[in-house]
């Protein structure tokens, strides 16, 4: 009985009848004559109610849903969410489903409407995007079952508890894979370039020829086989590759739903996914006021799935990111010269004073490619046409930070410290054709 009652709701049919009902009463409370037709016409909705309640809940084969969801959701991506519903009825209902998606979403008015023959199955699709990485849970699916009648609708509730993990946007990694491809092209060429330091790599060992430099010559393997030997070199093509990603408080700053963190890790994902495709070595730092993730370079194709996990817990610190911390882990952890692609964020040119001298430091060692972040809200005012003072005065400090922030890229260009700025949206873009642009160089 009480599973009864809390599995049945009036519809909003039930509900305009009983009031006809009721005004009909109030008449034949002044017209007699009517009063017997009124009741007949109570009891027979009465008894239709009844009926309908019964074919609702009697015992046998109901209507089952089941959610079909990968169990890795792509951020900042439409991911498609697929639920299947089947009518164990012998008879047409009409079903309305609401599926219980995680609370980060914030949609509280999720539904979908269908109608099922007599043992039907449909099966529709919707949309989630999420704007956040980290454990999302699903609840149970509830469904909502009528008959043509419509005068009562039975609650099933079907056990569909689920945790996915929403990684950093995976989805666009061929996309972007492709624009490498086609932005190769613009580095390609018989261009000459001149080359820092030189890295050889060991290919063979071969017979002497007359012109061999005799410092190759491998003692070792002359001994052994009675002539001279020589180790073969070619200049190394693999280049060592790491990603930092500043987790201050200032990554913490959003746009188009996302933060500036997030951001960056989509865009560490994609270069990593285009750098192993260049056969170079890519590693991960990750900072704040304290170290978070480290992973040395290496081209192992198992790469890119240890910097996925590593990446898609990752949270702002709400503090001042230690510089002084990243350059001490940086020399005593990357021996080889690389090419560090540092992810950050400077509003001003006395926050970037404040960090300048550890860049430096890093740059001494490594190439440094320092990429900040374009504040496109400024951007828009800074062009907005300016009616009143008031509109002049936010015009003219809008024109202030903007250009303040392109004088940041110019006092790190002094030092040698290679710089750029780039919107969100095209970040990851940006930061591929940079990279491409410097392994074209070979620079590193």
């Amino acid at each position: 009985m009480n599973t009864f009652i809390a599995g049945i709701f009036l519809t909003k049919r039930f509900y305009t009848l009983i009031a006809s009902m009721a005004v009909g009463f109030a008449i034949a409370f002044f017209i007699p004559v009517i009063f017997v037709v009124v009741k007949i016409l109570f009891a027979v909705l009465i008894s239709l109610f009844v009926a309908d309640c019964f074919f609702l809940f009697r015992r046998g084969k109901l209507v089952s849903a089941k959610r079909l969801v990968s169990k890795r959701l792509s951020n900042g991506d439409e991911n498609e969410i697929t639920i299947t519903v089947t009518n164990g009825y012998n008879f047409e209902v009409r079903v309305l489903i609401i599926d219980e998606i995680p609370i980060q979403f914030q949609i509280r008015d999720f539904s979908l409407a269908m109608r099922l023959a007599a043992g039907e199955t449909n099966t529709s699709t919707y949309l989630l995007t999420p704007t956040q990485r980290g454990n999302f849970h699903f609840n149970d699916i509830q469904i909502y079952v009528s008959t043509g009648l419509k005068l009562a609708t039975r609650r099933i509730t079907v056990p569909a508890k689920n945790t996915v993990q929403v990684f950093p946007s995976f989805a666009n990694f061929k996309k972007q894979q492709l624009k490498a491809i086609a932005t190769s092209a613009a580095y390609s060429g018989n261009n000459k370039v001149r080359r820092i330091g030189q890295s050889m790599e060991f290919e063979q060992i071969k017979d002497y020829s007359i012109g061999d430099d005799i410092r190759n010559i491998n003692w070792k393997a002359t001994a052994r086989k009675g002539l001279l030997m020589v180790n073969n070199y070619v200049d190394e093509k693999s280049q060592e590759l790491y990603c930092v990603i500043d987790k201050g408080r200032l990554m913490k700053m959003p746009f188009g739903g996302l933060s500036l963190l997030d951001y960056a890790i989509n865009s560490t994902l994609a270069l990593t996914n285009i750098s192993l495709q260049k056969k170079d070595k890519v590693g991960l730092i990750s900072f704040g006021h304290s170290m978070g993730a480290m992973i040395s370079a290496d081209r192992n194709p198992i790469q890119r799935s240890l910097i996925m996990q590593a990446l898609y817990k990752e949270e702002t610190m709400f503090l001042e990111s230690d510089f002084e911390l990243l350059y001490t882990q940086i020399r005593h952890k990357i021996k080889k010269r690389s090419l560090i692609i540092l992810f950050t964020n400077f509003e001003t040119q006395h926050g970037l004073q404040r960090q300048l001298p550890y860049l430096r430091s890093i740059a001494r060692h490594h190439l440094l490619l320092v990429i900040f972040f374009e504040n496109t809200e400024l951007s828009k005012l800074g062009t907005t046409a300016a009616a009143t003072k008031t509109d002049i005065y936010v015009k003219a400090i809008a024109e202030k930070f903007v250009f303040e922030k392109k004088l940041l890229v110019k006092e790190l260009y002094k030092y040698g410290i290679t710089a750029m700025i780039s919107t969100p949206g095209q970040l990851t873009v940006n930061a591929i054709n940079k990279y491409l642009e410097i392994k074209a160089k070979q620079a590193v």
